[in-house]
């Protein structure tokens, strides 16, 4: 697990109104079955499924052990045409009831940045509590412990323009789907309802479109996707 180290001043608790950012409610069951009612099937990937998920993966792990490699002229003329493109990232954040928390960043931010948003958001009696942010599947954990993780930028890191993170305590007891997000009353005083998807055919990097779980989509033989592969593939 891991949690924000070295927070200082910029964890204390954010005042009522003045939040720059935004809480989703949780689907309802008339928009998202609940788990329970879903059948296995739904969950288990196909064939193609995996070596999509291992490609992403692929992909990304390739990256980060070239970006060394290059010349570093090169680098950075990739890094700042990456930043020009998508100079904020938006992250939203993700707990296990499906409350989401989001908010939008400098693309040339740290991880830590992403810590520190979350921990100052947590009630209280839950800021002790360790936690780790990390994406599923293929598992990607980003921890500040990690060298090769705090050092790089949200462009570098593979989440600009925009990424769903979850989170995991290293309380069990808060993981749990039927847990209320243990964010401040303030905050979840302003939640409101996930927006609907936006169309699918439009350019898939545009700056600012949050990546959402709840999307529904179809296979090209018309199947369903399970949702852990959908929010891969956005990537």
């Amino acid at each position: 697990m891991s949690q924000s180290p070295d927070l200082g001043a910029s964890s204390s608790s954010p005042e009522t109104g003045t939040f720059e950012c935004k809480v989703f409610k949780p689907l309802t069951s008339a928009v998202s079955p609940q788990l329970g009612e879903l059948p296995d099937s739904y969950f288990t990937p196909t064939a193609e499924d995996l070596k999509a998920a291992q490609a992403t993966l692929t992909a990304r792990t390739q990256a980060l052990t070239n970006a060394p490699l290059q010349l570093r002229a090169t680098r950075e003329a990739a890094e700042k045409a990456k930043r020009d493109r998508w100079p904020n990232t938006t992250i939203r954040i993700r707990f296990s009831d499906r409350t989401q928390l989001e908010k939008t960043f400098p693309s040339t931010e740290r991880i830590q940045s992403i810590y520190t948003f979350v921990h100052s958001s947590l009630r209280d009696d839950v800021k002790p509590v360790n936690f780790m942010l990390y994406q599923s599947p293929p598992k990607r954990e980003f921890k500040v412990s990690d060298p090769k993780i705090r050092e790089l930028s949200l462009v570098e890191l593979q989440l600009a323009p925009s990424s769903v993170l979850l989170v995991r305590f290293e309380d069990d007891s808060l993981n749990r789907s039927n847990v209320p997000a243990p964010l401040l009353p303030a905050l979840m005083a302003q939640a409101i309802e996930l927006p609907a998807p936006p169309a699918f055919g439009g350019d898939a990097d545009a700056p600012g479109r949050a990546a959402s779980s709840h999307t529904k989509a179809t296979s090209d033989k018309g199947k369903k996707v399970p949702k852990w592969l959908k929010l891969t593939q956005r990537k």
